[in-house]
């Protein structure tokens, strides 16, 4: 008993340390999300803190869930109307995420996203399933507090909702990206190469994006090249640079988001993130599911191979049986009486 608890407190201090954690980076995330921000107040274009919500869980589980709700606190109660509205809207910003993990767990879901169901499931589950709380919850406490008027209340919902969705879309992947990362061993120097030409190239139409120039679908052969030749890693960085490069230009109004109105904007630039992220998980989902499946098959090839060899090598010599002469042999034979 006495040598369990130390064991129980070190075990104890760690759980702390996560959720404070989880807390900082929820709201350091939350702070950074609103600079950008196209609606006043707590609704944004893309809000990093729940897909730093999402991976969380997925990576440490439930018991960190108290850092979720300690961040949201945190972040909303200089936004907020009123404390029973910022109450209402932690408990939507900590069951979204929450209930994101709990579908998402069900279907089995993998961390390291490499099935498409695994990919389809972030999207469709964690994403736009699980982020229909927060934005009903958040949005109902600001119009029951005054703060929303009833013309106001479905405008806002949606970019709630879709800020919310695309944060899950853009930063989940990048953060389970990070939690299975590894150095990479014996790349050769093309494949570097490779890497320096597809960071430049990104950070030049990031560039484009940014300026008057309405050319945000160059975006969209970067994610594919990014997806087929690094999968998951290079797709979810590259999402998640031509989103931000995007946000950035529909802050300033420039390129495709000059001369429109608000509501003009948020649909052009959710519509480009969503079809961005969609098509970067997608495709690297499915090329790495190839690939494996290439793995499988090669190895099977190889233990086969093996199998046929050492069979050889011990002088048995195994053959399909010969048809033709089986009956060749039984047409000679006499037949019964009948």
């Amino acid at each position: 008993m006495a040598a369990a608890r130390p064991e129980r407190l070190r075990q104890g201090g760690l759980a702390v340390l996560e959720i404070c954690a989880v807390a900082a980076l929820y709201y350091g995330s939350g702070t950074l999300g609103l600079v950008q921000q196209l609606v006043g107040g707590q609704v944004t274009p893309l809000w990093p803190p729940t897909g730093i919500a999402v991976a969380s869980l997925l990576l440490r589980g439930l018991r960190v869930w108290p850092g979720i709700a300690l961040g949201a606190f945190l972040v909303n109660v200089p936004l907020g109307p009123s404390i029973p509205a910022v109450l209402a809207i932690v408990l939507g910003n900590t069951l979204a995420p929450v209930c994101s993990y709990a579908l998402l767990r069900r279907t089995g879901f993998r961390t390291e996203l490499d099935r498409l169901q695994d990919a389809m499931g972030l999207i469709f589950l964690g994403a736009l399933t699980g982020m229909l709380i927060s934005a009903t919850v958040g949005s109902g406490a600001l119009a029951l507090s005054g703060a929303l008027s009833a013309e106001e209340f479905w405008p806002t919902w949606s970019v709630w909702w879709t800020g919310d969705a695309m944060g899950v879309l853009v930063v989940t992947p990048v953060l389970l990206v990070l939690r299975h990362a590894r150095w990479p061993k014996g790349a050769r120097p093309y494949r570097w190469a490779e890497g320096v030409l597809l960071v430049a190239a990104t950070l030049c139409v990031g560039f484009l994006e940014t300026s008057s120039t309405p050319l945000m679908f160059l975006g969209f052969p970067l994610l594919i090249w990014a997806a087929f030749r690094f999968q998951l890693a290079g797709a979810a960085l590259c999402a998640l640079s031509v989103s931000t490069f995007a946000i950035i230009a529909a802050a300033r109004g420039s390129g495709p988001f000059a001369g429109h109105d608000l509501l003009t904007n948020m649909i052009t630039l959710q519509a480009f993130n969503g079809s961005s992220s969609l098509t970067a998980l997608l495709v690297a989902a499915t090329v790495t599911q190839r690939n494996q499946t290439q793995k499988e098959i090669a190895r099977a090839c190889r233990l086969l191979a093996e199998m046929v060899a050492k069979a050889t090598a011990g002088g048995h010599h195994p053959r399909l049986p010969d048809r033709g002469g089986e009956r060749g042999a039984d047409a000679g034979r006499p037949e019964g009486p009948s």
